[in-house]
């Protein structure tokens, strides 16, 4: 059964058509790979499935409707989600960041809060455990207590992706997680990656543009041009579709986008 079906999704601000009835679905346990020249729609479409746009179509994951609910409400049915850009916390440490990625899951009331009562204080402990275990997971346990400015660009990529785990996701949407890394960087990132996938078993679906890395981790890669699906298949097949070509390169005869 699929974890995410998406059905005919169209997407348009004013006279702007960005996504046009675009249908995929994904399974537990799949690295999905969206690519596609820039202005596809890749992001807009992340959008519409986490909630930030309100699309056309239909939007399911496990079973339940996401057109309509608000983010927050889909974070909490189990949809993960990092950004292009970090958006982490600068004058916070690693830690307080990932601990961020565990708002939904605090049970804790406000009095409890307040009051310091000892539920809370177990609830934090417990948080705190997991989050550790989370950093742990991605190797950043020499900068936990660090700030994140301090930081390079890349090990704040790995903290927003670690601080996306914290939710105890059942999916996660990468958008373009590699983005501004140096190739070692990148290394690390798809060990990361690969890592999640294969501990958790959970669904990734991914927006990329290192053609090599989509070539080596995902299981089946979906196209977009110009809001449209033009190919959806395995990676063999995908990246030597003419339309694929067509679309990256504007050349056809003896060429692949790899």
């Amino acid at each position: 059964m699929a974890e995410l079906e998406v059905e005919n999704v169209s997407l348009g601000f004013g006279g702007l058509r960005v996504l046009r009835e675009v249908s995929f679905s994904a399974v537990a346990g799949e690295m999905l790979a969206l690519i596609g020249p820039n202005g596809a729609g890749k992001t807009s479409l992340f959008n519409c499935i986490s909630g930030i746009y309100s699309a056309s179509g239909r939007i399911r994951f496990r079973g339940q409707d996401l057109i309509g609910r608000k983010p927050h409400e889909i974070a909490a049915l189990g949809v993960g989600r990092t950004f292009q850009h970090a958006e982490l916390f600068p004058q916070m440490s690693v830690l307080e960041n990932v601990l961020t990625g565990r708002h939904a899951r605090f049970k804790s009331g406000a009095w409890s809060e307040m009051l310091s009562l000892p539920a809370m204080r177990r609830e934090e402990d417990a948080h705190r455990a997991h989050v550790e275990r989370i950093i742990a997971f991605v190797e950043l346990q020499w900068v936990q207590g660090a700030m994140v400015e301090s930081l390079s660009f890349g090990t704040q990529k790995i903290v927003g992706f670690a601080r996306a785990l914290a939710a105890e996701p059942t999916m996660l949407l990468l958008d373009e997680p590699s983005a501004g890394l140096t190739r070692e960087e990148r290394e690390d990132l798809a060990h990361f990656i690969l890592k999640t996938k294969e501990a958790l078993g959970i669904c990734i679906v991914w927006i990329e543009h290192d053609m090599q890395m989509v070539a080596d981790l995902a299981d089946r890669i979906l196209v977009l041009d110009v809001g449209r699906t033009i190919a959806c298949g395995p990676p063999e097949a995908v990246l030597r579709d003419k339309a694929v070509i067509q679309a990256y390169l504007g050349a056809v005869d003896g060429a692949s986008v790899t």
